[in-house]
């Protein structure tokens, strides 16, 4: 027989959540009503997290949703969607927000690190996925939405140091990112 065709939809990511090697929420957003009170969202987190911590996979159907999942050091990265949502997808979307903050903390993703730039870790989830829709998937669009940038401050207001140090950063980034792309 053949399956039925489910509608197509936008919505395609239920949560987003980083935990630490303890199952404690740092990072958390929920997009849809499935699990609508934090108490709900604590108890699903809890429960995720004594299901992969120790697994070797990358996925794991749990309460009847898709979770892709990655861990590094001390970090549990999370993307769920439906049961019926393609695992490619919601793995790009896993793939984007670790790359992000890995860029954002400089390849050092660890909790202590995280913690001290949590901020960019929120701008960057609202940057990959609003309201359950993707918007990015390259995680070098999104780490460069969310750098602050020194060029903001016009030429006259800078002073020497600033501008150096500006130039320093380009050069920086630019040496990192050759580096990485002759790697791959």
């Amino acid at each position: 027989m053949d399956a039925p065709v489910l509608p197509a939809s936008l919505y395609t990511v239920k949560a987003i959540a980083i935990l630490d090697n303890d199952g404690e929420r740092i990072v958390s957003k929920y997009y849809d009503d499935t699990y609508p009170t934090a108490k709900e969202q604590k108890v699903f987190e809890k429960n995720l997290f004594s299901k992969t911590h120790r697994a070797n996979a990358e996925i794991i159907m749990l309460e009847g949703l898709t979770c892709v999942y990655r861990s590094n050091v001390d970090l549990f990265f999370y993307v769920v969607g439906s049961s019926q949502e393609n695992e490619l997808i919601l793995v790009s979307v896993l793939n984007c927000l670790y790359d992000s903050i890995s860029q954002i903390l400089r390849k050092n993703v660890e909790k202590r690190a995280l913690l001290d730039h949590l901020d960019a870790a929120f701008l960057a989830v609202d940057e990959i996925v609003d309201g359950g829709i993707i918007l990015e998937s390259d995680y070098s669009n999104v780490v460069q939405r969310i750098a602050v940038r020194g060029d903001d401050i016009p030429i006259n207001e800078q002073t020497v140091a600033q501008t150096i140090s500006n130039k320093l950063q380009v050069l920086q980034t630019a040496r990192e990112q050759l580096k990485w792309s002759l790697l791959k």
